[in-house]
């Protein structure tokens, strides 16, 4: 399978075992990701994972700021399969329509629930008991296309972004050197998405790193690991941004208590009403220190300033 000239596309780290897997097994001929990106305080331009990895392989590199427009050094590669994990830009009908073999992408849910750039975060966050790898044909529509090969996992009650990200990324590395064999037979038999089934998992957005306390503690929890350890879910304390980490989930009732209100202390933690139960906070990082445990911040403070202060 090495005459099989394919182009991988992708961007972040969920993609690297996969395009490791690919460039072992395969011609991988060229790689195209996202353009450079400054980060950190000091705004220092930072290659993309995909980027740093494609070295260990010398593999060419192409970052086209608008790949709709600049798709032409692409195809001088003549590739006979795209395939793309997490790329962050939708693929021109002049690309999806070129390869022999056609193009392929690696979709980190159960499609055609959570189609969108962000199905880790909101399989937790939604609270599916379930998700999985799609290996999948593209097409104009984002995530619509016929789905080749899917595994799914169970989402626990202790997963977070960081634990379900890693996990998912390696099914989707053992999936796709499972079914590539077959979509170069023609081994297989694609199954058209059901319409009706559909849902999304946007890209997070600000609003939703934001804790709603009048949801119930299960929801908060879910976003709390949802979110973790990435953007980080937050709420304010005494008009400082605090970012939460981990929570207990504990079903005391307190009857006519505004939701956020911070009604006691754990060994360990910080007692805090919600729409339904209370949550107890135990990892937390308040703004301008370092993030900490709970019981080790509880050390440094006066407790009883924080009784009846409302989480907003």
């Amino acid at each position: 399978m090495k005459d099989i000239k394919i182009v991988f596309m992708g961007t972040p780290d969920f993609a690297v075992p996969i395009f490791k897997a690919l460039a072992e097994n395969y011609n991988v001929v060229a790689v195209v990701t996202q353009p450079d990106k400054k980060q950190g305080r000091k705004q220092i331009l930072t290659p993309s994972p995909i980027k740093k990895a494609s070295a260990l392989y010398n593999i060419p590199v192409l970052q086209p700021n608008k790949i709709r427009n600049e798709y032409e050094d692409i195809l001088k590669y003549e590739p006979d399969m795209i395939v793309t994990c997490a790329y962050g830009q939708i693929l021109p009908k002049e690309l999806l329509e070129y390869p022999k073999y056609k193009c392929i992408n690696v979709h980190a849910s159960l499609l055609p629930k959570l189609r969108g750039g962000a199905p880790i975060h909101h399989a937790i966050m939604d609270g599916y008991d379930k998700t999985g790898i799609t290996i999948m044909y593209m097409d104009i529509k984002m995530d619509a296309g016929d789905i080749i090969s899917q595994d799914e996992t169970t989402i626990t009650k202790e997963d977070t972004l960081d634990s379900l990200h890693d996990r998912l990324s390696e099914m989707g590395k053992d999936l796709l050197l499972e079914t590539l064999p077959n979509i170069i037979s023609g081994n297989i038999n694609p199954l058209k998405q059901d319409e009706s089934e559909v849902t999304y998992g946007y890209n997070i957005t600000k609003e939703d790193e934001k804790i709603d306390f009048t949801k119930t503690n299960i929801e908060v929890d879910n976003k709390v690991r949802a979110l973790n350890p990435v953007p980080g879910a937050y709420t304010t304390l005494n008009g400082k941004r605090m970012k939460i980490y981990d929570v207990i989930v504990s079903d005391r009732y307190y009857a006519n208590t505004e939701p956020g209100t911070i009604v006691g202390f754990e060994k360990n933690g910080i007692r805090v009403v919600t729409g339904k139960g209370e949550i107890i906070l135990t990892d937390i990082a308040i703004e301008g220190k370092k993030r900490c445990l709970v019981k080790d911040y509880l050390n440094g403070i006066d407790k009883e300033d924080l009784l009846g202060v409302v989480l907003k």
